[in-house]
């Protein structure tokens, strides 16, 4: 990564261009919902045999009450920007894992076979096997469970929103790296609060704007389950102890 003049550049292998395309798609979708303020896309492509992604230059400063007010009723407004299924035109990536978005009607399978159990078999392959896979594949033939009174609608998601992907600008949100699809918006708020980073004053005004639906307690922990299991899967087993926690929350 890189700072030239009014621009943020981000560098990586040729074969990391789909991903900086993706991300620019990303951005872009969440610019047409007109509800947050994301960075403007400069460029993106292939110069000195790299792949480069090159965003606005942004000077960040630090969060205030005001500001997460904002970005509770704001991302409220972005989750109220829908589509008819659930997915995505193109598939993306959760940090460097792949993330696929075929476009589905249904949200529990949606989320069964391209979030859950695709995370499982990677974990499988990486050698986490036994009580993980048990409990997990076990988790994803009840999930019709977390839903009997709840059909969620296809909203527009960031996808990866941890304290690290939001920042504010002139006391206006930003947010950046998204991981975006259409599903349900309480995902996105599992995300904010798996690893903190964001005050009561976000999650009141979200609250106000749109409040939750009953039941979204346990799959908050659902939704988490995806990230963590994803963070198993790139940095190791520090992660696995949580992972099983969830699985066991969840039984």
């Amino acid at each position: 990564m890189a700072v030239r003049g009014n621009a943020f550049i981000k560098t990586g292998p040729a074969g990391a261009l789909d991903m900086f395309e993706a991300e620019v798609e990303g951005l872009r979708e969440l610019a047409l919902a007109s509800a947050i303020r994301v960075p403007a896309v400069i460029d993106c492509g292939i110069g000195d045999g790299k792949a480069f992604i090159a965003l606005e230059r942004l000077h960040f400063e630090p969060a205030t009450r005001a500001a997460e007010t904002m970005l509770g009723r704001q991302l409220a407004t972005l989750h109220r920007h829908t589509e008819k299924r659930h997915g995505w035109h193109r598939d993306n990536t959760i940090g460097p894992t792949p993330q696929h978005n075929p476009w589905t009607k249904d949200w529990i399978g949606f989320f069964r076979n391209q979030r859950l159990c695709f995370q499982l078999d990677l974990a499988a392959q990486q050698g986490y096997s036994g009580e993980l896979q048990t409990l997990g594949l076990s988790l994803a033939d009840r999930l019709p469970e977390f839903f009997q009174d709840y059909r969620p609608k296809p909203s527009l998601c960031h996808g990866d929103l941890w304290s690290g992907n939001w920042g504010v600008v002139g006391g206006v949100p930003v947010i950046f790296d998204p991981a975006v699809y259409y599903g349900d918006r309480e995902s996105d708020i599992a995300m904010t609060m798996l690893f903190g980073g964001f005050g009561r004053a976000f999650y009141r005004a979200y609250e106000e704007s749109w409040p939750m639906a009953e039941g979204h307690e346990r799959r908050l922990k659902l939704y988490q389950l995806y990230h963590v299991l994803n963070h198993l899967n790139l940095f190791g087993s520090g992660y696995l102890d949580q992972a099983m926690k969830l699985l066991r929350d969840l039984a």
